[in-house]
């Protein structure tokens, strides 16, 4: 038995292999999340300057109203009114800019510091020290309301009130309102609701967080079940011709069609059975394997459908499972071209290996059998004289048919090779396919 150190060093590098993958994984969706986050903080800042222009444009309204009302203009409210509506637009203009993707926590505060620090500002010039609670508490209301991602901005918000306070009472000589630092209720109601700000905007973005990743566990398991379906379909249409594959997905029951017409094709390699002797198991596969899958490019260059391998014999048929008229045409290109792929394939690998082709064209039925490793094959006598014109042929050699010969003969050179005797037939005429006919060349004109 291994001992437990041998077990435990073959466990330790898949243990390592798993973290790294979850910690790739994890980097990965927090680096989305992270995009995720700015665009959705993009997104809400356009909201809120929005709304926040609209706001302090009615209270522009306002002022006017109560000057007009009043007979007396407030203008260093409208003054700073109109202030706090150009840093708004000033970051709504920002937000069309590279900087809003780099940094649009930068553009966060400027919003809130052109609620709270405009404000400020414009109130000290006038010599009022007072603080303006309105202002703060809108800022961070609509903030926590409207951009509910990173909490720490919100805090950083909230903080820079007070400084803001004290720096610019300070900077303009003003005296600071000591009262208000000193307000036991105020201050705590202040710090309960700057604290239920932050908490709400902590807890959304939590959960924002773990419904972003639960997403994107879900699409990545959907991907992966997407590439299992493509790879079984694939799997499928190496099995199956596609009309037969979706027939089978709408759960067909029994797959059998009746053609009155389509030519098949055996191929059989030539001392098959002496060059398995000559060489190894492996390399035969490899040999054999090269072979087909020549055979296999060919069948789907010339719109065929490839039934099955059987050892060393290859089977085609045209006309099946979608009827064409030039089904012994296409078979017979095939065959031609099959003979000058070996013909390469001996050159390439230095090999001496030849095939028997026979062909025949009738009717045929096809259809799917079986309930495990199922195939698509066909029956019929069309099928059994086909593999006979095969195992009945000559090496190097096309055989066919009388019925396949009268198909093909306007458009290919024969030669007649006579009465044979076909096992389980009796006697057969049967034709060497030499070749396609040339097209004529067109005589010059007399000038």
């Amino acid at each position: 038995m291994p001992a437990w150190g041998d077990i435990k060093e073959l466990i330790v590098p898949v243990k390592q292999g798993l973290a790294f993958l979850r910690a790739s994984l994890s980097a990965s969706w927090s680096a989305d999340y992270e995009v995720w986050r700015n665009s959705f903080l993009r997104n809400r800042l356009r909201l809120t300057l929005w709304i926040s222009l609209g706001a302090v444009f009615t209270v522009i309204l306002l002022i006017l109203a109560m000057a007009a009302l009043n007979q007396r203009f407030a203008w260093p409210q409208l003054l700073i009114g109109f202030a706090v509506e150009l840093c708004l637009l000033a970051c709504l203009a920002l937000l069309k800019t590279p900087l809003s993707y780099r940094y649009p926590g930068l553009i966060f505060l400027g919003f809130s510091w052109s609620i709270i620090l405009v404000p400020q500002i414009g109130s000290s010039l006038l010599g009022n020290t007072d603080l303006n609670l309105f202002n703060g508490t809108f800022a961070f209301l609509t903030q926590a309301t409207l951009m509910p991602v990173r909490w720490p901005l919100h805090l950083l918000s909230q903080l820079s009130a007070p400084i803001f306070y004290l720096g610019v009472n300070i900077a303009f000589n003003l005296n600071v309102d000591r009262q208000i630092y000193l307000n036991l209720p105020l201050n705590l109601y202040l710090f309960w609701f700057c604290f239920i700000c932050d908490l709400s905007v902590f807890l959304y973005e939590r959960l924002q967080r773990s419904e972003f990743n639960g997403r994107r566990e879900i699409e990545v398991a959907y991907q992966k079940l997407e590439a299992e379906r493509e790879r079984t379909e694939r799997l499928l249409l190496n099995i199956l011709p596609q009309p037969i594959a979706e027939r089978l997905k709408h759960e067909e029951q029994t797959i059998a069609d009746q053609f009155p017409e389509a030519t098949v094709l055996f191929a059989d390699v030539v001392g098959f059975t002496q060059l398995a002797s000559e060489i190894s198991a492996a390399e035969l596969v490899v040999l054999l394997n090269r072979l087909f899958s020549m055979f296999d490019q060919l069948a789907e260059q010339h719109r065929v459908e490839k039934i099955k391998t059987i050892g060393d014999a290859y089977m085609v048929v045209a006309g099946l499972p979608t009827p064409r008229i030039d089904h012994a045409q296409a078979i017979a290109n095939l065959a031609i071209d099959m003979q000058h792929a070996v013909a390469r394939f001996n050159v390439e690998l230095n090999q001496s290996l030849s095939i028997r082709i026979g062909i025949n064209t009738g009717p045929v039925v096809a259809g799917v059998i079986g309930i495990k490793r199922f195939i698509y094959d066909l029956w019929g006598d069309t099928v059994n004289i086909a593999s006979r014109m095969e195992s009945q042929g000559i090496a190097g050699v096309i055989q066919v048919s009388e019925a396949t010969y009268e198909c093909l003969k306007e458009h290919y050179f024969f030669q007649k090779r006579g009465i044979i005797q076909v096992k389980g037939k009796g006697e057969m005429t049967t034709y060497l396919l030499m070749g396609k006919r040339s097209p004529s060349p067109i005589s010059s004109l007399p000038s």
